[in-house]
Protein backbone atom coordinates (compact mmCIF):
# COMPACT_ATOMS: atom_id res chain seq x y z
CA UNK A 1 0.00 0.00 0.00
CA UNK A 2 3.15 2.18 0.80
CA UNK A 3 3.92 1.72 -2.20
CA UNK A 4 1.48 2.60 -4.32
CA UNK A 5 1.05 5.58 -2.42
CA UNK A 6 4.45 6.52 -2.78
CA UNK A 7 4.24 5.92 -6.42
CA UNK A 8 1.26 8.06 -6.98
CA UNK A 9 2.72 10.59 -5.84
CA UNK A 10 6.23 10.44 -7.63
CA UNK A 11 3.49 10.25 -10.99
CA UNK A 12 1.61 13.51 -9.83
CA UNK A 13 5.10 15.22 -9.36
CA UNK A 14 5.90 14.37 -12.39
CA UNK A 15 2.85 15.06 -13.86
CA UNK A 16 2.95 18.84 -12.09
CA UNK A 17 6.54 19.28 -13.42
CA UNK A 18 5.22 18.43 -17.28
CA UNK A 19 2.58 21.10 -16.76
CA UNK A 20 4.98 23.78 -15.48
CA UNK A 21 7.49 22.91 -17.33
CA UNK A 22 4.90 23.30 -20.51
CA UNK A 23 5.49 24.44 -24.17
CA UNK A 24 3.56 24.91 -26.72
CA UNK A 25 3.93 25.42 -29.80
CA UNK A 26 1.02 28.03 -29.37
CA UNK A 27 -1.42 29.75 -27.12
CA UNK A 28 -5.41 30.60 -28.24
CA UNK A 29 -7.01 33.57 -27.10
CA UNK A 30 -10.27 35.61 -27.38
CA UNK A 31 -10.33 38.79 -28.53
CA UNK A 32 -10.66 40.40 -25.08
CA UNK A 33 -7.37 38.02 -23.92
CA UNK A 34 -9.00 35.00 -22.22
CA UNK A 35 -7.44 31.82 -22.42
CA UNK A 36 -9.52 30.07 -25.34
CA UNK A 37 -10.54 26.50 -25.44
CA UNK A 38 -9.41 24.72 -29.21
CA UNK A 39 -12.96 22.75 -29.49
CA UNK A 40 -15.19 25.15 -28.76
CA UNK A 41 -13.44 28.02 -30.91
CA UNK A 42 -14.02 25.16 -33.56
CA UNK A 43 -17.90 24.42 -32.77
CA UNK A 44 -18.68 28.66 -33.12
CA UNK A 45 -16.58 28.74 -36.23
CA UNK A 46 -18.78 25.61 -37.89
CA UNK A 47 -21.86 27.45 -37.12
CA UNK A 48 -20.30 30.49 -38.86
CA UNK A 49 -20.89 31.57 -42.95
CA UNK A 50 -17.55 32.84 -43.39
CA UNK A 51 -14.15 31.90 -41.43
CA UNK A 52 -11.36 34.56 -42.35
CA UNK A 53 -8.24 33.00 -41.24
CA UNK A 54 -5.37 35.80 -40.69
CA UNK A 55 -1.79 34.29 -41.53
CA UNK A 56 1.62 35.76 -42.10
CA UNK A 57 2.54 34.23 -44.98
CA UNK A 58 5.94 32.77 -43.56
CA UNK A 59 4.34 31.33 -40.15
CA UNK A 60 4.77 27.92 -40.50
CA UNK A 61 3.22 27.49 -37.49
CA UNK A 62 0.40 28.96 -39.06
CA UNK A 63 0.16 26.84 -42.31
CA UNK A 64 0.39 23.61 -40.24
CA UNK A 65 -2.62 25.13 -37.94
CA UNK A 66 -4.79 26.19 -40.56
CA UNK A 67 -4.56 22.68 -42.10
CA UNK A 68 -5.82 21.20 -38.55
CA UNK A 69 -9.05 24.02 -38.44
CA UNK A 70 -10.09 22.83 -42.18
CA UNK A 71 -9.55 19.17 -40.74
CA UNK A 72 -11.42 19.61 -38.09
CA UNK A 73 -13.81 22.13 -39.46
CA UNK A 74 -15.15 18.87 -42.04
CA UNK A 75 -15.71 16.59 -39.26
CA UNK A 76 -18.33 18.78 -37.84
CA UNK A 77 -19.74 19.57 -41.22
CA UNK A 78 -22.11 17.80 -43.64
CA UNK A 79 -20.73 16.59 -47.04
CA UNK A 80 -20.87 19.59 -49.48
CA UNK A 81 -21.21 22.12 -46.56
CA UNK A 82 -17.15 23.28 -45.69
CA UNK A 83 -15.69 25.41 -48.78
CA UNK A 84 -11.87 26.49 -48.92
CA UNK A 85 -11.35 30.16 -50.19
CA UNK A 86 -7.65 31.70 -50.77
CA UNK A 87 -6.14 35.04 -51.09
CA UNK A 88 -3.03 33.04 -52.78
CA UNK A 89 -4.98 32.58 -56.34
CA UNK A 90 -6.30 35.17 -58.23
CA UNK A 91 -9.47 35.00 -60.35
CA UNK A 92 -8.41 34.24 -63.52
CA UNK A 93 -6.34 30.93 -62.61
CA UNK A 94 -10.34 30.01 -60.72
CA UNK A 95 -10.84 27.44 -63.51
CA UNK A 96 -7.40 25.83 -62.89
CA UNK A 97 -8.18 25.98 -58.84
CA UNK A 98 -11.20 24.40 -59.28
CA UNK A 99 -10.12 21.80 -62.05
CA UNK A 100 -7.10 20.64 -59.59
CA UNK A 101 -9.44 20.55 -56.46
CA UNK A 102 -11.46 18.32 -58.38
CA UNK A 103 -8.60 15.97 -59.42
CA UNK A 104 -8.73 17.05 -63.38
CA UNK A 105 -5.08 18.17 -63.16
CA UNK A 106 -1.89 17.70 -62.74
CA UNK A 107 0.75 19.08 -60.34
CA UNK A 108 3.05 19.94 -62.83
CA UNK A 109 0.78 21.39 -65.10
CA UNK A 110 -0.86 23.29 -62.64
CA UNK A 111 2.26 24.53 -60.60
CA UNK A 112 3.31 26.16 -64.53
CA UNK A 113 -0.05 27.40 -65.16
CA UNK A 114 -1.79 29.34 -62.00
CA UNK A 115 0.81 31.43 -60.67
CA UNK A 116 1.36 29.81 -57.28
CA UNK A 117 3.27 31.78 -54.58
CA UNK A 118 6.90 30.96 -54.10
CA UNK A 119 5.60 28.70 -50.94
CA UNK A 120 3.02 27.14 -52.47
CA UNK A 121 4.83 24.16 -52.10
CA UNK A 122 5.53 24.44 -48.37
CA UNK A 123 2.76 26.09 -47.23
CA UNK A 124 -0.35 26.04 -49.25
CA UNK A 125 0.14 22.80 -51.07
CA UNK A 126 -0.86 20.85 -48.21
CA UNK A 127 -4.57 22.67 -48.47
CA UNK A 128 -5.27 22.18 -51.79
CA UNK A 129 -4.09 18.42 -51.23
CA UNK A 130 -6.40 18.11 -48.53
CA UNK A 131 -9.14 19.69 -50.55
CA UNK A 132 -8.58 17.53 -53.31
CA UNK A 133 -8.83 14.40 -51.39
CA UNK A 134 -12.15 15.55 -49.73
CA UNK A 135 -13.85 16.81 -52.30
CA UNK A 136 -13.44 20.48 -50.96
CA UNK A 137 -14.36 23.45 -52.74
CA UNK A 138 -11.39 25.52 -53.13
CA UNK A 139 -11.84 29.13 -54.32
CA UNK A 140 -9.33 31.55 -55.62
CA UNK A 141 -11.00 35.20 -54.40
CA UNK A 142 -7.67 37.97 -55.06
CA UNK A 143 -7.67 40.49 -57.64
CA UNK A 144 -5.23 39.59 -60.48
CA UNK A 145 -1.94 41.56 -59.68
CA UNK A 146 -1.62 44.20 -62.82
CA UNK A 147 -4.70 45.53 -61.96
CA UNK A 148 -4.27 45.98 -58.24
CA UNK A 149 -0.65 47.22 -59.71
CA UNK A 150 -2.25 49.97 -62.30
CA UNK A 151 -4.58 51.09 -59.23
CA UNK A 152 -1.44 51.73 -57.16
CA UNK A 153 0.32 53.53 -59.97
CA UNK A 154 -2.77 55.44 -61.30
CA UNK A 155 -5.46 55.52 -58.51
CA UNK A 156 -9.10 53.83 -59.26
CA UNK A 157 -9.70 55.79 -62.33
CA UNK A 158 -7.50 53.34 -64.31
CA UNK A 159 -10.02 50.97 -63.95
CA UNK A 160 -13.02 53.07 -65.18
CA UNK A 161 -12.76 51.72 -68.92
CA UNK A 162 -11.93 48.24 -68.77
CA UNK A 163 -14.17 45.73 -71.09
CA UNK A 164 -16.35 43.24 -69.09
CA UNK A 165 -14.66 40.30 -69.34
CA UNK A 166 -11.94 42.72 -66.66
CA UNK A 167 -14.99 43.61 -64.76
CA UNK A 168 -15.95 40.44 -64.05
CA UNK A 169 -12.64 39.40 -62.11
CA UNK A 170 -13.30 42.50 -59.82
CA UNK A 171 -15.57 43.56 -57.42
CA UNK A 172 -18.12 45.71 -58.48
CA UNK A 173 -16.96 49.06 -60.14
CA UNK A 174 -16.79 51.77 -59.29
CA UNK A 175 -15.24 51.02 -56.30
CA UNK A 176 -15.93 53.32 -52.81
CA UNK A 177 -13.45 53.26 -50.16
CA UNK A 178 -13.32 54.14 -46.53
CA UNK A 179 -10.27 56.26 -45.39
CA UNK A 180 -11.10 56.03 -41.97
CA UNK A 181 -11.01 52.47 -41.75
CA UNK A 182 -8.05 51.87 -39.08
CA UNK A 183 -5.97 49.13 -41.46
CA UNK A 184 -6.27 52.44 -44.22
CA UNK A 185 -5.47 54.99 -41.70
CA UNK A 186 -2.62 53.11 -40.66
CA UNK A 187 -1.39 52.24 -44.34
CA UNK A 188 -1.64 56.40 -45.14
CA UNK A 189 0.41 57.12 -42.04
CA UNK A 190 2.72 54.15 -42.87
CA UNK A 191 3.08 55.72 -46.65
CA UNK A 192 3.10 59.06 -45.73
CA UNK A 193 6.54 59.96 -47.75
CA UNK A 194 5.68 57.51 -50.82
CA UNK A 195 6.61 58.86 -53.88
CA UNK A 196 6.97 57.89 -57.50
CA UNK A 197 8.97 54.75 -55.92
CA UNK A 198 5.42 53.29 -54.80
CA UNK A 199 3.68 54.37 -57.32
CA UNK A 200 1.09 56.84 -57.07
CA UNK A 201 1.88 57.51 -53.34
CA UNK A 202 -0.22 56.72 -50.23
CA UNK A 203 -3.72 57.23 -51.57
CA UNK A 204 -3.18 54.86 -54.63
CA UNK A 205 -1.60 52.30 -52.50
CA UNK A 206 -4.82 52.20 -50.23
CA UNK A 207 -6.78 51.99 -53.13
CA UNK A 208 -4.67 49.14 -54.65
CA UNK A 209 -5.21 47.39 -50.71
CA UNK A 210 -9.32 48.24 -51.33
CA UNK A 211 -9.16 46.66 -54.42
CA UNK A 212 -7.43 43.53 -53.01
CA UNK A 213 -9.79 43.55 -49.90
CA UNK A 214 -13.65 43.92 -51.70
CA UNK A 215 -12.54 41.57 -54.57
CA UNK A 216 -11.77 39.14 -51.91
CA UNK A 217 -15.34 39.83 -49.81
CA UNK A 218 -17.31 39.94 -53.12
CA UNK A 219 -16.17 36.54 -54.09
CA UNK A 220 -16.36 35.22 -50.70
CA UNK A 221 -20.04 36.17 -50.91
CA UNK A 222 -21.25 34.93 -54.45
CA UNK A 223 -19.15 31.23 -53.65
CA UNK A 224 -20.56 30.58 -50.59
CA UNK A 225 -24.01 28.63 -51.03
CA UNK A 226 -26.72 28.68 -47.94
CA UNK A 227 -25.45 26.35 -45.31
CA UNK A 228 -21.81 26.24 -46.04
CA UNK A 229 -18.99 27.51 -43.89
CA UNK A 230 -16.11 29.28 -46.50
CA UNK A 231 -13.39 29.25 -44.51
CA UNK A 232 -10.52 31.53 -46.32
CA UNK A 233 -7.32 31.74 -45.50
CA UNK A 234 -5.71 35.46 -46.25
CA UNK A 235 -2.94 37.56 -44.99
CA UNK A 236 -4.13 39.14 -41.31
CA UNK A 237 -3.95 42.79 -42.71
CA UNK A 238 -6.65 42.09 -44.93
CA UNK A 239 -8.83 41.11 -41.98
CA UNK A 240 -7.54 42.64 -38.25
CA UNK A 241 -9.80 44.50 -36.57
CA UNK A 242 -12.68 43.33 -38.70
CA UNK A 243 -11.67 45.54 -41.01
CA UNK A 244 -10.65 45.28 -44.55
CA UNK A 245 -12.70 42.31 -45.88
CA UNK A 246 -15.28 42.11 -42.93
CA UNK A 247 -15.99 45.81 -44.17
CA UNK A 248 -16.85 44.96 -47.76
CA UNK A 249 -18.69 41.78 -46.46
CA UNK A 250 -20.77 43.92 -44.88
CA UNK A 251 -21.52 46.38 -47.94
CA UNK A 252 -22.19 42.76 -50.17
CA UNK A 253 -24.13 40.62 -47.50
CA UNK A 254 -24.21 42.08 -44.44
CA UNK A 255 -26.37 38.93 -43.04
CA UNK A 256 -23.63 36.54 -43.12
CA UNK A 257 -22.14 35.52 -39.83
CA UNK A 258 -18.30 36.16 -40.00
CA UNK A 259 -15.93 35.13 -37.70
CA UNK A 260 -12.17 36.07 -37.64
CA UNK A 261 -8.50 34.43 -36.50
CA UNK A 262 -5.51 36.47 -36.49
CA UNK A 263 -2.14 34.65 -35.84
CA UNK A 264 0.40 36.82 -34.02
CA UNK A 265 3.89 36.41 -32.50
CA UNK A 266 5.01 37.21 -28.94
CA UNK A 267 7.99 36.28 -26.71
CA UNK A 268 5.61 35.62 -24.28
CA UNK A 269 3.37 33.20 -24.30
CA UNK A 270 1.49 33.25 -21.12
CA UNK A 271 -1.23 36.44 -21.88
CA UNK A 272 -2.06 38.43 -24.91
CA UNK A 273 -0.26 42.02 -25.02
CA UNK A 274 -2.72 44.96 -24.98
CA UNK A 275 -1.50 45.73 -28.76
CA UNK A 276 -2.68 41.95 -29.83
CA UNK A 277 -6.49 42.59 -27.97
CA UNK A 278 -9.36 42.81 -29.99
CA UNK A 279 -7.37 41.70 -33.25
CA UNK A 280 -10.24 39.39 -34.07
CA UNK A 281 -12.41 36.81 -32.90
CA UNK A 282 -9.47 34.32 -32.03
CA UNK A 283 -5.94 35.13 -31.45
CA UNK A 284 -3.69 32.71 -31.98
CA UNK A 285 -0.09 33.47 -30.44
CA UNK A 286 2.93 31.61 -31.66
CA UNK A 287 6.67 32.06 -30.31
CA UNK A 288 8.28 35.09 -31.91
CA UNK A 289 11.58 32.80 -32.62
CA UNK A 290 9.13 29.64 -34.39
CA UNK A 291 10.28 28.27 -37.65
CA UNK A 292 9.75 30.22 -40.84
CA UNK A 293 8.88 28.98 -44.17
CA UNK A 294 10.90 31.61 -45.91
Amino acid sequence: MRFLRLTSFLLLLIGLASFTGDRPAYRLFTATGQAADYDQMLAELAQADVVLFGEQHNDALAHWLELQVAKDLLKLKKPGQLVLGMEMFERDVQPLVAQYAVGMLADSTFERLARPWPNYGTDYRPLLQFARSNKVPVVGTNAPRPFARVVAQRSLTALDNLPATDRALLAPLPLKVDYDLPGYKNMAAMFSGAGSAHGGGAQNIIQAQALKDATMAHFIAASRQPGQTLLHFNGSYHSDHHDGIVAYLRQYAPKLRVRTLSVVTQEQLQTLEKEQLNVADYVVVVPADAGKSY
